[in-house]
């Protein structure tokens, strides 16, 4: 089983006559030079799809941490790093590992792409108490390029990691390397240094940004995080499933709100595979709701009017389906569906379908559509209101408030703090709404285990809290749909 660290490293250039300067100056305490020979040996599919999203995969041998690595992204200067003994596999990465990169690879085959041999001098920078700090290494590198072609290159370079100080240490040690002739590294990885490929570049944003310029920024947004949430979702992680559902939403939502933008026709197919995704992980996140939702309110009552052991009796409930749907989800992250899924994305951004008003300047034409999708709000929020016995209204327009929602977060770099508003009072609407579907969902589940529970007692309290919230929530409705009303584009 890999085991997961997250790592803060920033990368710099260093001449090969460079001195470090004193490192003691910075902290205090610089304990080293320790020396390693290392050896790494780096896998990648033939159009490296790992190294253009920032993805590392290798096999190291010498040093404290020989071992198999996996290198994921997770914010800047930050990366969440698996390790997973050596093993005897030398020619294939264990299966726990590449099973993280089927975002990327899609099927393809992982074969070595470089070979890369370095001398490392390492000190640790260390407070008085102890505490590392920070770790700097000088590293020597002689790196190979493996397959059809081989060429090899050797650098020198510094690497500062992130012990348990904060970024204004990597500052502070920027600072003093910079003025030693020491400055930050135009490659993210060594790796991408001897291969030649960098991570694929994120959209920037001016204010000359066209409607289409802005539309497939968000959608480029989108993608990264939903390939980052994937590896997550397969080992379990917190909140993963939620980040990876809302991802496929949010993407799926901008695709529709601003069809006059990228053609609506050609994007239907795509919108109708997000759904799909959307919904096998809802199946999983919606009981992880449930289950929180009903743990939340039991610990809110009195110990008294907790009657038998309820909470084992919602393990027993939740616990096998949980699992059941956790299964699912993987399942459809490995299916050939998925993979088509994601190759349409890229096909998307690659060739985008863009229409005439895609050209026009984003702060003119944003604003109409995402008006559009505030009117769509409007209406269903009026039919709500007038239909007051039904559930199902109130559900409609909570869908329509998340597409509001997000059609203004696709506008905010455009658009600015006006677009932030509207934003945030969508937000809040959908919230409520969100807060009262959840309600009617929860209710048939308690009835079902009140009814299986010989101390049915609490599950019925907790019905009655539910259904007490869903009235509050459609007696705050209109006061909060009237401060909507306010934010104007």
């Amino acid at each position: 089983m890999a085991t997961s660290t997250t790592e803060t490293e920033r990368k710099y250039e260093a001449p090969s006559d460079a001195s470090l300067p004193d490192l003691t100056d910075i902290t205090g305490v610089a304990t080293g030079p320790e020396e390693f020979d290392l050896e790494a040996t780096y896998f990648d599919t033939d159009d490296y799809r790992l190294a253009r999203a920032g993805v590392t995969l290798r096999r190291r041998v010498g040093g404290p941490d020989e071992g198999w690595h996996l290198k994921l992204p997770a914010g800047d200067d930050s990366r969440q790093e698996l390790h997973a003994p050596l093993g005897r596999a030398t020619k294939k990465p264990p299966k726990d590992l590449t099973s993280l990169v089927r975002a990327h690879t899609r099927g393809s085959d992982l074969s070595p792409v470089a070979q890369i041999k370095t001398n490392r001098r390492r000190w640790q920078l260390s407070n008085e108490t102890g505490d590392m700090l920070a770790e700097v290494v000088d590293d020597v590198v002689t790196a190979q390029t493996m397959g059809s072609s081989t060429r090899t290159t050797s650098w020198r370079e510094i690497e500062v990691e992130l012990g348990t100080g904060d970024r204004t240490l990597l500052d502070t040690v920027e600072q003093h390397l910079g003025d030693a002739g020491i400055h930050p590294s135009s490659s993210s990885s060594k790796l991408s240094q001897v291969i030649g490929v960098k991570r694929d570049p994120i959209p920037r944003l001016t204010k000359k940004s066209t409607a289409g310029d802005v539309v497939l920024a968000y959608i480029a947004e989108q993608r990264a995080a939903l390939q980052n949430q994937d590896p997550r979702v397969r080992r379990k992680e917190d909140d993963a499933v939620h980040q990876m559902r809302v991802a496929t939403r949010r993407m799926r939502s901008a695709l529709q709100a601003f069809g006059k933008i990228i053609d609506r026709d050609a994007t239907r197919p795509l919108t109708d595979e997000l759904k799909w995704l959307a919904g096998i992980l809802g199946d999983s996140r919606d009981l992880e709701v449930l289950r929180m939702r009903f743990e939340e309110g039991l610990h809110s009552l009195p110990p008294e009017l907790v009657l038998g052991d309820v909470a084992a009796r919602l393990t027993r409930h939740f616990a096998p389906r949980e699992a059941a749907a956790h299964e699912a989800s993987v399942a459809a992250l490995d299916d050939k569906r998925y993979f088509a899924l994601l190759n349409s994305i890229d096909t998307l951004l690659a060739s985008p379908p863009l229409t005439t008003l895609a050209s026009g300047k984003a702060k003119d034409v944003l604003p109409k559509l995402v008006e559009k999708a505030r009117r769509r709000l409007d209406d269903r929020i009026k039919t709500a209101l007038a239909t007051p016995d039904s559930d199902e209204p109130l559900h409609e327009a909570r869908k329509a408030g998340k597409r509001l929602r997000y059609s203004a977060e696709v506008a905010e770099p455009a658009l600015g703090k006006h677009a932030t508003h509207l934003r945030k009072r969508a937000k809040d609407v959908q919230t409520l709404l969100g807060d009262h579907q959840d309600s009617v969902v929860a209710r048939p589940v308690l009835l079902e285990l009140g009814r299986g529970d010989e101390n049915g007692f609490t599950f019925g309290l907790l019905y009655g809290k539910e259904v007490e919230l869903a009235h509050k929530t459609e007696a705050d409705l209109p006061a909060l749909w009237q401060k909507l009303t306010k934010e104007h584009l």
